[in-house]
């Protein structure tokens, strides 16, 4: 009868629970079908191909962005008071306490150690979880594009010092192997690149502020910008990617293509445009009136000057971080503002979302722009919603659920615009992911887009997983260990060994 106390009968009670931690930790993403959806084959293609009907797929779309949002990497703010003077000090301080018979400050600090170990593997899980949802979603979706959607960090009130620290374990740990957006790219006024060109884009990932990172419009400043800027990236930016010409390809014929990756077609080339746009300071009272007008001239040019963009075979996916205006109830955040007191400047201390004139403004010069699609966060609990105009009221505009766009009337769909809160990657809320699809569509010569999304599951599956997969490691060790203990202490090895 096995011993239940040995290593290697436990290793085995719980082989098949580790098993399947591991399966679930890195193979989540196909477990919950994360993935992009495919393009959509267009007729001329099917009657150049051969297929029979356009609902089969046209195979991944050229355009994926992979969108995260609100990751908050916490970090010393977290850990409770006197825990900052450092782990040592608080256990020296500990034993001074124990040997002068002070039990009542015993009773204070022990708990105070106690819980900063807590919270200091609390943050390291956390780190490892976010960096799990990453890796894997990006491992198996294959993006061609990542986009993280403001609040990268936790508090914007952090000195220079904790803000350092909390960029480091981003790059390093959390997006552990990718890199910002180099200045050789958004600094530049106009870019074009060629889509699927440049494979570094595969590495990069594009950061866009959050009030988390900058602050809101009463207490964003220059120095708060400088300071994410030289971490993440530019705040205020734009680029072009233009669909490869199969005619340029002088292997490539029409009818052999399998996907959307080339256009074939006369007319200019296609362009998806990416707008990163800061909208911490859009609306007022700000704290810095120059800063906002930078940020309003850099809107207007980049999405509202019509004689500056090429709206033919053109599209605009806007990402930035605060939601546009809605109505109390079509998401979970509702409009909301609240302002700093007279004494301490007056300016905005909060918003859920944009305000109305300028939500209207981003609206109409996306729709005069379209197709256009717009990414944000912010709303933790996640959004998917279409703007539309009121077609007897055209400045009235609504807003409804992406999945009651059918019951529009064909006027009210043509103007509209759907906006993308993607769900917060944190562990209270599921690491969710977005998926983004662009593909152009030849046979009505416009750009067309695809949504989905999906999680991991909140932080105690990770932990769960992790643990199991631990304690399954250390019992295949101590199984090795006793299965050599017990070869070395049979007589025949005794023997051996003392004639040796």
């Amino acid at each position: 009868m096995p011993s239940f106390t040995k290593p290697f009968t436990q290793f085995r009670i719980l082989l098949i629970p580790a098993i399947a931690a591991f399966i679930y930790l890195y193979f989540y993403p196909a477990i919950n079908d994360c993935a992009f959806a495919p393009a959509t084959r267009t007729k001329s293609q099917c009657d150049a191909s051969g297929c029979k009907n356009t609902t089969v797929s046209a195979g991944l779309p050229p355009f994926r962005l992979l969108a995260l949002a609100d990751p908050q990497l916490e970090g010393d703010t977290s850990l409770p008071s006197g825990w900052n003077d450092g782990a040592s000090a608080n256990l020296k301080r500990i034993g001074e306490n124990i040997f002068a018979g002070r039990w009542d400050i015993l009773r204070r600090d022990l708990p105070v150690l106690l819980q900063g170990y807590r919270k200091k593997l609390d943050l390291w899980g956390n780190d490892r979880y976010l960096a799990n949802v990453y890796r894997q979603t990006r491992w198996w979706a294959a993006p061609t594009h990542t986009v993280v959607l403001g609040d990268l960090l936790g508090s914007q009130w952090i000195g220079d010092e904790e803000f350092e620290r909390r960029a480091r374990r981003f790059w390093g740990v959390v997006f552990g192997g990718a890199e910002k957006v180099p200045k050789s790219v958004t600094a530049a006024e106009r870019r074009v690149e060629v889509l699927g060109e440049d494979k570094s884009w595969k590495r990069r990932v594009i950061a866009v502020a959050g009030n988390h990172d900058v602050g809101y419009a009463g207490d964003l400043s220059e120095e708060r910008i400088e300071r994410f800027e030289r971490s993440f990236g530019k705040a205020n930016w734009e680029i072009s990617f233009r669909l490869p010409n199969a005619s340029l390809d002088g292997e490539l014929d029409y009818a052999s293509r399998k996907t959307p990756d080339f256009y074939a077609g006369p007319g200019p080339q296609p362009e998806l445009r990416l707008v990163i746009l800061n909208s911490m300071n859009l609306d007022e009272p700000t704290r810095s009136p120059a800063m906002r007008e930078q940020s309003l001239e850099f809107m207007s040019n980049s999405i509202c000057d019509s004689d500056r963009i090429d709206t033919k075979n053109t599209a605009t996916v806007l990402l930035t971080h605060i939601p546009l205006h809605k109505a109390n109830g079509v998401c979970v955040d509702g409009p909301f503002f609240s302002y700093f007191s007279p004494e301490n400047g007056g300016g905005i201390a909060e918003q859920n979302h944009l305000s109305e004139d300028v939500t209207h403004q981003i609206f109409d010069c996306l729709l005069r722009n379209k197709p256009a699609v717009v990414l944000n966060g912010h709303d933790h609990e996640g959004c998917d919603t279409q703007h539309y105009h009121n077609p007897e009221n055209i400045k009235e505009r609504k807003t409804i659920r992406h999945n009651d766009l059918p019951s529009l009337t064909p006027e009210e769909k043509q103007s509209a615009l759907r906006e993308i809160t993607v769900r917060s990657m944190m562990g209270s809320y599921g690491g969710y992911a977005g998926f983004l699809s662009g593909w152009y569509n030849e046979d009505q010569s416009k750009w067309e887009f695809a949504y989905e999304t999906c999680g991991f599951g909140v932080q105690h599956i990770w932990w769960v997983c992790t643990i199991v997969l631990c304690v399954e490691i250390g019992l295949a060790v101590m199984s090795g260990m006793d299965a050599l203990t017990q070869k070395l202490l049979e007589p025949e090895t005794r023997r051996k060994v003392k004639e040796a």
